[in-house]
């Protein structure tokens, strides 16, 4: 029996074409971002903006009444410890300065001295701290390299030695800043009791710089009268500063003492290092940009790396703070967008062969880009990243660069 050759040719085009409608409605692959969980560091960060500014600040005021003559400093303009005139105070109506001037003069220097004794006792209990730090530091070494405690208790150690060694520092400045005061309290005395007498000059008083330093603002330039106690210079050292980060205060609790801090978008070719020395037990309410009131904290670091490697940073600058709360060498990590939540859970997109498998994980730290996998996953898997509403159980997906 003989087919028709057309017939035959009509029918491989009819299941041709069968073929290819079944093939047009069948289910395509989804093409998707994946990416492995792979085996590394994970840094978690608390992030913020930061101001530097000077550490110990030194406000110059007037020790008694009289005319200040126009202060010639400007801002940025260096001074030498009793050697730099800061301001000339003259006596305005000399024949104004009575008794109850000299009183107040009296009252002055009793007052510079009470600070200065609190300075110098203020001084030896620091300096006492700081000598046991060190003590405790270098016994903590001598344990650590027989093996008898952990590295972390050594870096307590040397982080309290740090800190002590930065309070001492503090302390021997306001020793200064206190004697300072009581030496310019009597010499301010006894400008008073000589312009008073009777055989006195009308000669100017001469304030000179307390600190090796720089001028960070100059409060009344021009001449005037001022009264005793009127704020007129401040000063400092450009080079001993300090980052001050404000941060919420559901933040700040995560944080402790000694935390390493990563300062960038300063100015500089690299990122600073920093410690965080404080954090302050007060907050204060702060109403953001979009309006909502926030309980913010502020954070104090210091500065490890050398001046050198800084010497464009000044007082007042704005940086990019990232504080350190934990970090983890040997961690399962994948992107903290192929993380979603279902049923309550923390649930991912595993691929298999080619097919979206659901997979519930237990998570550990995590940041803005990744997250530890405790429970779930191996080393290796592949999972999708930012699933769409096309990814459900069982559906065939493809990288979408294969697409």
């Amino acid at each position: 029996m003989k087919f028709p050759i057309k017939k035959i040719l009509f029918a491989i085009l009819g299941i041709l074409v069968l073929a290819l409608i079944v093939y047009a409605f069948l289910p395509k692959p989804v093409p998707v971002d994946m990416a492995l969980a792979a085996r590394g560091s994970l840094r978690v960060t608390v992030d913020e903006d930061g101001r530097t500014r000077v550490r110990e600040r030194y406000i110059v005021s007037a020790p008694l009444n009289g005319r200040l003559r126009r202060i010639s400093l400007e801002e940025g303009d260096p001074v030498v410890a009793g050697k730099t005139p800061v301001a000339l105070i003259e006596p305005a109506i000399p024949e104004l300065l009575d008794v109850r001037t000299a009183a107040q003069a009296e009252a002055r220097v009793r007052a510079a001295h009470a600070a200065r004794e609190r300075a110098v006792h203020n001084h030896e209990q620091a300096r006492v701290e700081d000598e046991y730090a060190r003590t405790q530091q270098a016994r903590m070494q001598r344990l650590f390299e027989r093996e008898m405690v952990s590295r972390k208790d050594l870096d307590d150690a040397e982080q309290r030695a740090r800190f002590s060694a930065e309070a001492l520092q503090s302390a021997r400045f306001g020793v200064k800043v206190a004697e300072f005061e009581l030496e310019q309290a009597r010499a301010a005395l006894i400008r008073v009791n000589t312009v008073t007498s009777e055989n006195g000059d009308n000669s100017g008083f001469t304030i000179l710089s307390p600190i090796d330093g720089a001028v960070l603002r100059v409060f009344q330039e021009s001449e005037t009268l001022i009264a005793a106690g009127a704020r007129l210079v401040e000063l400092g050292d450009p080079a001993d500063i300090e980052v001050e980060i404000d941060l919420l205060s559901s933040d700040a609790v995560r944080i402790a003492p000694g935390a390493r801090t990563i300062l960038e978008h300063w100015g500089g070719d690299a990122p600073l290092e920093g410690r965080v020395r404080r954090i302050e037990p007060g907050g204060f309410t702060k109403i953001s940009a979009l309006g909502v009131e926030e309980q913010r904290v502020y954070v104090i670091v210091d500065l490890v790396d050398p001046v050198e490697n800084r010497r464009r940073l000044g007082d007042g600058y704005r940086v990019d703070a990232r504080i350190v709360v934990s970090e983890k060498k040997d961690v399962l990590k994948i992107p903290a967008g192929a993380l979603f939540r279902q049923g309550g859970e923390w649930t991912v997109f595993l691929v298999e062969e080619g097919i979206a498998r659901l997979r519930k994980v237990k998570i550990g730290e995590q940041n803005d880009l990744e997250v530890e996998i405790r429970d779930g996953l191996t080393e290796n898997a592949r999972v999708i990243v930012y699933p769409g509403d096309r990814i459900k159980e069982g559906v065939a997906v493809v990288p979408r660069q294969e697409e």
